[in-house]
């Protein structure tokens, strides 16, 4: 077999130590399986030219973790509280198969057996590759042992908590990783004697082990969605990765330069206020933001830079801050080794769709470090979608001693032009196209624009008896701006008497500075008993927000202000703090206990409160309404996980949760009210080695005070109490090699527990007691399928590689307000490429069998003539999904 370009890490020897001949052999002539035309084609080739470059090596990629369960820690040692050291001699054949692994440097005879084991029976490896081609190869591996109760990084297989004795081993991400490559005619000789053998390479030392950030699980919602499924079907941008998160659907309802609407078991949370988003460890979420409170965009997000994401749905993890109602969900970024080096790739599709990417990763560095540019340009489907959007990630990781160090920047800006929602029943009678806008100037002036920085540093640290820390530091602006008319022509004038009919040109404004911190400390583990160990984890976060905003009735296409609604600045600081305590008691039982609680603190500046329409001209006021308000929430997290059998894991967990309130709403000196939240989940995970993992869990949640969209007003509003029960199934299987795919189907039936009650301004809501809440589908259907191998070995001296992916999501019809039901949703994407050497070349299909579906459907009322008398009966409102689209993309690997 062929030989890796690696070096050999220190103690590893030459090659005929392991029974492997000598690289440094002169070839001795053709292998014993080469026919005569193999000579022939040597005699024909004449003379080599002396003085001509020799060709460069194929390109040598070594092995790579795809996954690294812990070793299972001896029972009978768990008093000593040692973290030993385990180095393997692991070989791997041309699938990635363990074949063998043999102890080097041992440590006790029982944790040398559970090191073996471990790595036989359950890592994972992706093979090693020459020109392309899988081969057989030998890596050593280090297996380092923790108490069974440590924490995010149970899952890692070594720390740097041992530097001095193992120098070679820079800790990453599950990676493997190279020091100083050999020069490329070693290789190559050392490749053609080991080819000659029918030996395995003997690659260098795979370090792997978990990212000081990656959280342990808790409860029964909390699943990891990997790379390769993330991979496996076409996604049209970033946030479309949320499609493969078990109960999630998300859509770009309104263009390029708006947030995603989307909804997780059994949350409609638009445009993110139920969820709690995170990047690379930067908040998204955007706290009294006039487009909706948590308002998040995913729009900087690049999908070829994002590894790995890790979802906990409900609230039973005491790091889960604001805005997890519905859950949580962590964007895990870096580029893995055998996509490292430069890649540039533009995508040209329907609709003059275009896409650029450029992406640098330095090979031989932190997975971690990268830098990634985007650029997306659209004319869009129907009329008024056209957009452009321009992102850029850039991300260094770097070591000292024990600590590790992490910078992420993140810079987006995106414009769009918006169709705006029209109504079923003109599309119906063909007054207006599904896919197209108003044709009056209000609806044809709908746009938005948007931009972002955010910007952190990272470190994490560990310490030699196991206790460990974490902190950080992040910077962020936002700019938003956007003009939308959802009800036609209803609208009138409070700042200018007897005006309406202008139309109902919303434009609402948003400008947020915002800067933060966090930290937490993990103690070194207690152990009172020789079958019990215990821990305590405490930590911080908190923010500081000042938020400009306006809202304004605009009069279209001289965008002249006719009406004022909003005009204030707020700043707002909010403190987290919450710990836990950590019980370890034997192999099978473990259980968290602990308590969060936050701390809002408010100034606004309401320039337009107290403010009096001029229809009473009777009444004095004085505009203006300046106060604060603050407030306290506290509510206990616990979990526990029950592990019976090897391959069996039952976990349940309960939480108290929070939301923070929209800040304008808020009187003086109000204790500020938090949206509070009580959830609990019961659920086993069936794992079967590699192959197949399957997650059943059912939840109820309530929430003392939910929002909907109010199209009035453009915004989200408070609509009373709501409950959710429901329950999820999640499996991911990898049988074969070149095969994976993961399904999710997720239930729930959520009711409105309290409805608003009626106003002078709402005399009729649109929302009764005992209803379903609007907008949230009941079933939520995901299905991911990838096919990716090698199609022919050998295509001039490079192997040609396939692929082949699915994706498929299903929403049953959506309740909406009056009793009526959205349609449901069916949409399958598909895609397809080829890869033979540094090219790639694919094509993506979206919505391939072209359903006419509705990104977002709502029902109030609206009149769209703007002479006619207004309607006041309830309709059908719809922003058109995309259509069938297609992308064919060119990418390059130097």
């Amino acid at each position: 077999m062929l030989a890796l370009a690696l070096a050999f890490a220190p103690g590893l020897g030459r090659a005929q130590d392991a029974g492997v001949p000598d690289a440094g052999v002169p070839d001795a002539g053709p292998p014993p399986d080469a026919g005569p035309s193999d000579h022939a084609a040597s005699d024909d080739a004449g003379a080599p030219d002396p003085h001509a470059d020799p060709p460069p090596p194929p390109r040598l990629l070594p092995p790579r973790v795809i996954t690294s369960p812990p070793p299972h820690y001896p029972d009978d040692r768990l008093g000593d509280g040692a973290h030993p050291t385990v180095v393997l001699l692991v070989t791997l054949d041309e699938h990635g198969h363990v074949m063998s692994a043999t102890v080097e440097h041992g440590a006790e005879p029982e944790f040398d057996a559970a090191a073996v084991e471990a790595v036989t029976r359950s890592w994972t490896f992706a093979p090693a590759e020459r020109g392309g081609q899988p081969i057989a190869a030998r890596v050593r591996v280090a297996v380092h042992f923790e108490l069974p109760s440590f924490d995010a990084a149970t899952t890692e297989a070594i720390e740097g908590s041992h530097p001095e004795s193992h120098p070679e081993m820079n800790p990453a991400r599950p990676h493997v990783h190279t020091n100083d490559p050999p020069p490329a005619e070693e290789a190559a000789a050392d490749g053609a004697d080991h080819e000659a053998s029918g030996e395995p390479a003997l690659g260098v030392t795979a370090e792997v082990e978990g990212a000081g950030q990656r959280e342990e699980e808790r409860g029964a919602g909390a699943f990891e969605v990997d790379r390769d499924i993330l991979e496996a079907a076409p996604r049209q941008d970033g946030a479309d990765l949320l499609l493969s998160v078990p109960g999630v659907f998300a859509a770009r309802a309104e263009g390029l330069a708006v947030g995603q609407r989307i909804n997780l078991r059994g949350f409609d949370a638009e445009h993110g206020q139920d969820i709690e988003l995170t990047v690379g460890g930067l908040p998204v979420n955007l706290p009294s933001h006039i487009h909706g409170q948590g308002y998040a965009d995913l729009g900087f997000l690049i999908p070829e830079v994002v590894r790995r994401v890790q979802v906990t749905e409900g609230v039973a993890d005491p790091r889960q801050g604001d805005f997890a109602v519905a859950g949580s969900v962590r964007f895990e970024l870096g580029v893995e080794e055998r996509r490292r080096g430069w890649r540039v790739e533009s995508g040209y599709g329907l609709f003059h769709a275009f896409r650029q990417l450029v992406m640098f990763a330095p090979e031989g560095e932190r997975e971690e470090t990268f830098g990634a540019v985007q650029y997306q340009r659209t004319d869009g489907y129907g009329q008024n979608r056209g957009g452009d959007a321009v992102s850029a990630i850039v991300q260094v990781g770097a070591r000292d001693g024990s600590w590790r160090w992490r910078g992420l920047g993140i810079l987006h800006g995106a414009r769009a032009d918006l169709a705006g929602v029209v109504r079923a029943d003109d599309v119906q009678a063909g007054r207006v196209g599904f896919y197209d806008s108003y044709p009056v100037t209000s609806a044809q002036s709908q746009n938005a624009l948007s931009g972002r920085f955010l910007g952190g540093f990272f470190g994490d640290w560990r310490g030699d008896d196991g206790a460990n820390a974490s902190l950080g530091l992040w910077v962020g602006a936002d700019a938003f701006r956007v003009q939308e008319n959802f009800t036609g022509f209803i609208q009138r004038s409070r700042t200018l008497a007897g005006v309406a009919g202008r139309g109902d040109l919303i434009e609402q404004q948003n400008q947020t500075l915002s800067a933060g911190l966090l930290g937490r400390y993990r103690s070194a583990p207690w152990r009172p008993f020789d079958e019990v160990a215990a821990r305590v984890e405490l930590g911080l976060d908190g923010r500081f927000d000042h938020v400009g905003q306006t809202q304004n009735l605009l009069g279209a296409p001289r965008n002249q202000t006719w009406d004022r609604r909003v005009d204030a600045s707020i700043l707002g600081t909010q403190v987290g703090l919450w710990g836990e305590v950590e019980l370890t008691i034997t192999d099978y039982l473990r259980v968290h206990g602990g308590l969060r609680a936050a701390l809002l603190l408010y100034e606004i500046d309401d320039r337009l409160g107290n403010f009096v329409p001029l229809v009473r001209p009777m009444d004095e006021f004085i505009m203006g309404f300046r106060r604060s308000a603050g407030g306290a929430t506290v509510g206990p997290r616990a979990s526990a996980e029950l592990r019976p059998l090897d391959w069996l894991s039952i976990r349940a967990g309960y939480g108290h949760g929070y939301r923070s309130p929209q800040a304008r709403t808020l009187a003086d000196s109000e204790a500020a009210p938090f949206t509070e939240v009580r959830g609990a989940d019961l659920g086993a995970t069936a794992t079967y080695g590699r192959y197949l993992r399957v997650s059943v869990a059912g939840y109820w949640t309530e929430l003392s005070d939910d929002v909907a969209f109010e199209p009035r007003e453009g915004r989200l509003e408070r609509i009373g109490a709501s409950r959710r029960l429901g329950a999820v199934l999640y499996a991911q299987a990898r049988p074969l090699d070149w095969l994976v795919g993961a399904l999710s189907v997720t239930y729930v039936d959520a009711e409105l527990l309290e409805p608003p009650p009626p106003t002078a301004d709402d005399p009729q809501p649109a929302f009764t007691e005992g209803q379903n809440l609007p907008y949230v589908p009941p079933v939520v259907i995901r299905a991911d399928v990838g096919v990716n191998g090698p199609l022919i070995a050998d295509v001039l001296g490079e192997t040609l590689t396939g692929r082949i992916g699915i994706g498929y999501s299903f929403l049953s019809p959506r309740p909406l307000p009056f009793g009526g039901f959205a349609d449901a949703v069916n949409l399958l994407d598909a895609s397809a490429g080829v890869g033979w050497g540094p090219l790639d070349l694919g094509v993506s299909f979206f919505n391939l069998f072209d359903q006419r579906w509705a990104a977002s459907e709502f029902l109030f009322t609206s009149s769209w003539d703007p002479t006619g008398i207004p309607d006041r009966v309830p309709a059908r409102h719809l922003s058109a999904g995309s259509p069938f689209r297609f992308m064919v993309t060119l990418g390059v690997s130097p």
